[in-house]
């Protein structure tokens, strides 16, 4: 059961999740689930054969049903003309422009993606917190001990989105990215019950980075995780050119994923309430464009 709290209603819900029964014997099981595990699962031949058959027309029928199992408001949503063609399209459907609901103020600190967040400041980047007694390192996620450096003390936030969550993910500001640098991996889930059992999971699991040089909040270190059924990390925008706050950055195909943003030292403040549900151990349910935080000032 993954209990998360809704700030909106100000109440604790609990997550309705795909394949639930699945991951706890595939992740829980000593024998069977953890060799299911280590000779198919985690590996990119499971993740590419499924995002296959996600791309054929023949895996449409699984669209309706998934829509009614996890309670998807499609009204947010662009439907294109007779209909998506295949589960993949659904799934990286897009917003309607009326949906987008942006915090437009500079010192406003706006979450890239719909999702449930985890946030940390003044963090230490050599024992970065996975799950309660489980860490990792920055060096070890990005594979650059100089970028790594410039984000100790600084402030890191993950949004985890689960496969019923919309799954493109934006800029928080605007400014100009570098080029992606990808990372080959595992695809292990990223759901609370997997990060609980596989050490340094997102080390582990195929990832990109970026840096984002932000106009309001500085050199901003953007990570996608990729996790078990994701076909690919899409990215959308054209390196080293302008972008605005609330233009797309890209898109994960199939599955769960994690979009991960490190902020350097006494650039943002990030919401009372996220911070709390933080150390109680619970994630925030928050949306694309939505307040999570103000710049700092100086």
């Amino acid at each position: 059961m993954i209990k998360f709290y809704n700030r909106r209603n100000k109440e604790y819900q609990i997550e309705r999740v795909a394949g639930n029964w699945a991951i706890k014997w595939i992740y829980g099981s000593r024998l069977f689930g953890a060799g299911l595990l280590h000779f198919l699962i985690k590996r990119r031949i499971a993740s590419r054969l499924y995002g296959i058959y996600c791309s054929m027309s023949v895996s449409r029928k699984k669209i309706d049903k998934f829509i009614r199992d996890f309670n998807v408001d499609m009204d947010r949503f662009q439907v294109p003309e007779g209909g998506f063609k295949s589960f993949n399209e659904f799934f990286y459907r897009k917003l309607k422009k009326d949906m987008m609901n942006i915090e437009k103020e500079d010192r406003v600190l706006i979450s890239p993606c719909d999702g449930k967040v985890l946030a940390y400041q003044n963090i230490d980047i050599d024992m970065l917190l996975q799950v309660k007694d489980i860490t990792y390192s920055l060096r070890e996620l990005i594979g650059d001990d100089e970028v790594a450096d410039k984000y100790n003390k600084g402030t890191c936030l993950v949004f985890r989105l689960c496969p019923s969550d919309y799954h493109r993910f934006h800029f928080i500001d605007d400014g100009i990215c570098e080029k992606t640098n990808k990372i080959k991996g595992c695809y292990y889930s990223v759901n609370p019950v997997a990060l609980d059992k596989i050490e340094k999971l997102f080390c582990e699991n195929k990832r990109e980075w970026s840096i984002f040089h932000s106009k309001n909040f500085g050199d901003i270190l953007y990570v996608e995780v990729g996790a078990t059924f994701v076909g690919s990390i899409v990215q959308t925008y054209k390196p080293n050119e302008e972008v605005k706050r609330g233009d797309e950055k890209g898109y994960f195909k199939f599955g769960a994923s994690t979009v991960i943003l490190f902020f350097k030292e006494n650039i943002a403040i990030i919401d009372g309430d996220i911070l709390e549900q933080t150390q109680k151990g619970y994630e925030t349910y928050v949306y694309m464009g939505e307040k999570i935080g103000i710049k700092r000032e100086e």
